[in-house]
């Protein structure tokens, strides 16, 4: 069996998982029993966002962002294996371990993908939700000064 056409590519997985409370992401990522080795030791600290001034072209560091970061490779019992990972905007690296495993299980469709294919959905709705709460606010504060221009003839 395979995904849907119009399932999320594997780029948007960690972000639509990191959309789920955490403790529902570890615990699916703890049920599927599968063996786990850190590739690279999950870690989580402050990264530097860097842009470029627009009129000189000049670098300057924006501020300090957090970051969390995990690399695994899993194994299922049958000897089918995937690797996985994640890169998250939180300080959790936990999480980010479970959605890399998610990731990886998801990604090599390893015994329980169809569970994380499930949640990936569930995430993709919850950004959705948020999506559509965020329009509505900024709905509400739209603001027309198209009228500002416009000198009143009322004299």
């Amino acid at each position: 069996m395979n995904l849907p056409p119009d399932f999320p590519p594997r780029n948007r997985w960690g972000a639509l998982l990191a959309q789920l409370p955490a403790d529902q992401v570890r615990t699916a990522a703890a049920v599927l029993m599968l063996e786990v080795v850190d590739i690279t030791l999950p870690q989580s600290g402050l990264g530097l966002m860097h842009l470029s001034d627009s009129a000189l072209n000049d670098g300057f560091y924006l501020g300090e962002i957090p970051v969390a970061r995990a690399h695994v490779r899993v194994k299922c019992a049958d000897g089918r294996s995937g690797e996985g990972g994640a890169v998250l905007l939180d300080d959790r690296a936990r999480l980010a371990r479970a959605i890399a495993v998610l990731d990886a299980a998801l990604a090599a469709q390893l015994p329980g993908w169809e569970s994380v294919a499930t949640l990936v959905a569930q995430g993709l709705d919850a950004h959705e939700q948020r999506a559509q709460t965020r329009r509505a606010l900024l709905a509400r504060t739209h603001v027309d000064f198209s009228l500002l221009g416009q000198e009143e003839e009322d004299e």
